[in-house]
């Protein structure tokens, strides 16, 4: 599928610590042992470091397959092209990515894209373009926790999650094989217009790249798994994974996102990301 236009997320920012804030802004995980830190200040931290070192990459595309499997292990594909830019102004970051999503397999979903303008702490700005219908429709915050093309990720996931929307609680270092975690908990500002209650994160200690996710619901309850492997390193401090799983483990279903074909700097702009030019992407 081709854009009709100049190209323009991952799954994934210039951030600095924030020389002219407060002591607790200009905190970073190894600057002082963990005994200095109460729990929210070093998972702020963490959280921090984690947005600042996935910053500077300007803008790329990749290549992504879905595959959806439903609890009788059933599967169904589906491809689509990803763009994403970071907001500059003067070389520095002034707001969250720009992403755009656009479906080329199968028939049924081809011409489908999703446009989202993330923010640091108001609702990001998402829009649908549905082919069927040749109509784009807004997505409302309190529709942002449905699911996206019937698989396991909500609108939510799509948004990059800006360290601004969170508090944060560091829980505990946990070891997996060779890894060390710092494990922390994050839990939503906006508590009406998302469908969880917090999120358990996996931060590696080496690079703070982040391995896992578990979703808790309202009620307490596990709802679902993000995991991420097959990291690769773009750009000398880029990284990326080639696997995102999202499992389900309230109702066994699974969607697992391949990602290939990085390509990072290549000149995308504005215009790659307006929204009345959805309905003309080919």
């Amino acid at each position: 599928m081709k854009i009709s236009l100049s190209l323009f997320s991952m799954v994934v920012l210039s951030f600095s610590l924030l020389s002219h804030a407060s002591t607790t802004d200009s905190i970073t995980p190894n600057s002082v042992t963990s005994d200095q830190l109460t729990a929210e200040e070093k998972g702020l931290a963490i959280a921090r470091e984690w947005k600042r070192r996935d910053e500077g990459w300007g803008d790329y595309t990749a290549n992504a397959k879905m595959v959806l499997k439903n609890k009788h292990g059933q599967e169904s594909e589906r491809h689509f092209k990803y763009y994403s830019m970071e907001v500059l102004e003067h070389g520095e970051k002034v707001d969250g990515d720009k992403v755009l999503v656009v479906f080329d397999r199968p028939r049924d979903v081809n011409g489908t894209a999703l446009l989202t303008y993330a923010h640091y702490e108001e609702d990001d700005d998402q829009w649908l373009y549905l082919p069927a219908i040749k109509r784009t429709k807004r997505i409302s915050s309190h529709n942002k926790s449905g699911s996206f093309v019937g698989s396991e990720i909500s609108y939510e996931d799509i948004t990059f999650p800006e360290v601004e929307k969170y508090t944060y609680r560091w829980v505990r270092e946990e070891k997996v094989g060779d890894l060390n975690f710092d494990v922390v908990d994050r839990f939503p500002v906006d508590k009406e217009n998302t469908g969880y209650l917090y999120q358990r994160v996996w931060y590696d200690q080496d690079h703070v790249r982040i391995f896992k996710i578990d979703f808790y619901d309202r009620k307490q309850s596990l709802l679902k798994t993000q995991t991420f492997s097959g990291f690769k390193r773009y750009l000398d401090s880029i990284w990326r994974a080639d696997y995102e799983n999202f499992v389900n483990h309230q109702t066994g279903k699974s969607t697992l996102l391949t990602w290939t074909n990085y390509k990072f700097h290549i000149g995308l702009t504005e215009k790659a990301f307006r929204k009345n030019s959805l309905e003309r992407l080919r």
